[in-house]
């Protein structure tokens, strides 16, 4: 199941850190990294430290320009922070993730996504995540991104193990990044072809509204459903207009 989850790193600020999550990734058996910026950083630095057990990671290492096109592929993304917000999914420790993961490996790829060593990740980048999970701590709380990546690696790679002897019935295939991305624009704009909220509470509904179709899961054909419905009703609200 291992094959189905990546690790992707956003914006990273040092090529060592990168090295050393590359290393931890690749020890807990995940095989594919993905980079999150404008490029990648030295490659010199990162091989020395991941070492040449993960080099060949690093060597087909992919970068993305955005978080929302990295993730345009993947069915379900978890993101990771230690800060708590009105504007964040609640926090599941990394324990209970990998619980809730576990079924949906089989057939969805997972994406394990880590912020910024200096500030983790933004509200816009979580938005995009189905889930969040924190790695508790004893007191301070911000841990090095090398060490997040084993953590959370490890907890996964454990599960895994764990799995084989358990049953454990397989998620269907969900609807992906990207075309969940296209329901809640059709969403969004339904939403204002009624007119019935007030332009400042569209952000406020639409945070509520991604957060639970984030966290049930969404089927392809559910989500091209619920975009016919919504264009049928900005079709209606239009004419009605006129």
């Amino acid at each position: 199941m291992l094959q189905n989850v990546a690790i992707v790193l956003v914006r990273p600020k040092r090529a060592e850190n990168v090295g050393a999550a590359v290393r931890a990734a690749v020890n807990m058996g995940i095989g594919e990294i993905w980079l999150v910026g404008d490029e990648l950083p030295d490659k010199a630095t990162m091989l020395r430290v991941a070492t040449h057990h993960a080099g060949h990671l690093v060597e087909k290492m992919k970068l993305s320009p955005s978080l929302a096109t990295c993730l345009a592929p993947f069915s379900w993304v978890v993101g990771t922070s230690a800060r708590k917000g009105r504007q964040r999914h609640s926090l599941a420790r990394p324990r209970r993730m990998v619980t809730e993961i576990l079924p949906k490996m089989a057939h969805n790829r997972v994406a394990l996504v880590f912020g910024p060593e200096d500030s983790g990740l933004t509200n816009d980048d979580l938005r995009l995540c189905n889930m969040v999970t924190s790695i508790p701590t004893a007191d301070f709380s911000s841990l090095n991104l090398a060490q997040a990546v084993a953590i959370i690696s490890y907890e996964l790679f454990y599960g895994v193990v764990e799995s084989r002897s358990a049953e454990i019935k397989p998620t269907a295939k969900l609807a992906c990044s990207e075309e969940l991305e296209w329901m809640y624009g059709h969403i969004e704009e339904a939403l204002k072809s009624m007119g019935h909220l007030k332009e400042t509470d569209y952000p406020y509904w639409m945070h509520n509204i991604r957060h639970f179709f984030g966290r049930i899961g969404v089927r392809a054909r559910e989500a091209k459903f619920i975009r016919g419905f919504c264009s049928q009703l900005i079709s209606i609200t239009g004419e009605k207009k006129k």
